[in-house]
C-alpha cells in the first residue's frame, strides 16, 4: 500500500484551485453581469414596444422570448468559458428544436399568423369580418386564434394560421 504524501496532495489541489479557481470566478462574474444586461436590454425593449405602440397581448410573449433567448446564450457562452465543450450540446440543442418545430408545426402556424395579424391589423375587435366561410364580429384576437360573435350570438374560433394568409372581408373599413 501507497504512502499517502500530504503535502503532494495540498499541492495538486491548490494548483487546481488556483487554475481554475480564477476561471470559475470569472465566469460567475461574466454570468452575474450578463444576467444584469440581459434585465436592461429586455426592459429597453419593453419600453421600446410601449412607444411604439405594439399590441399588448403580444409585448410580454416577445419579452419572454427574448429574455430566455439571451440567457440560453449567455449560459452557453459561461459554460464554454469555464472549458466545458458545447460543441455537442449546441448540435443536440438544435436536433431537438428541430424535433419541436416539426411536432408543433400546425401550432406554429397558427402562432405566426397570430402575430402578423397583430402586426398588420388587418382587423381589431369590434369589426365585422368574412374569413374561412365564417362571418361575424371580431370578439378577440388571441396569440393562436380569433374569436368571431355571430349575428345569431353563435361563438366561432378561428386558427390565426388560415385567417393569416387566406382571403378576408372586412365590412367595417
Amino acid at each position: 500500500m501507497e504512502n499517502f504524501d500530504i503535502e503532494k496532495i495540498s499541492n495538486w489541489l491548490y494548483d487546481l484551485a488556483v487554475t481554475k479557481g480564477v476561471t470559475i470566478l470569472i465566469a460567475l462574474v461574466v454570468l452575474i453581469i450578463g444576467l444584469w444586461v440581459i434585465k436592461i436590454i429586455v426592459n429597453s425593449l419593453s419600453k421600446m414596444m410601449e412607444k411604439k405602440n405594439t399590441d399588448p397581448s403580444l409585448q410580454p410573449f416577445l419579452k419572454s422570448m427574448a429574455s430566455v433567448l439571451l440567457k440560453i446564450m449567455l449560459i452557453i457562452s459561461v459554460m464554454g468559458m469555464m472549458g466545458i465543450e458545447m460543441t455537442s450540446f449546441i448540435a443536440i440543442l438544435g436536433a431537438a428544436g428541430l424535433a419541436v418545430g416539426l411536432a408543433l408545426s400546425g401550432t406554429l402556424q397558427n402562432f405566426a399568423g397570430g402575430v402578423m395579424l397583430l402586426i398588420f391589423k388587418p382587423f381589431k375587435v369590434g369589426d365585422f369580418i368574412e374569413a374561412q366561410g365564417f362571418m361575424g364580429t371580431v370578439s378577440e384576437i388571441q396569440i393562436f386564434n380569433t374569436i368571431l360573435k355571430t349575428p345569431d350570438n353563435k361563438t366561432i374560433i378561428i386558427p390565426n394560421g388560415g385567417l393569416s394568409t387566406g382571403p378576408m372581408t372586412n365590412f367595417s373599413t
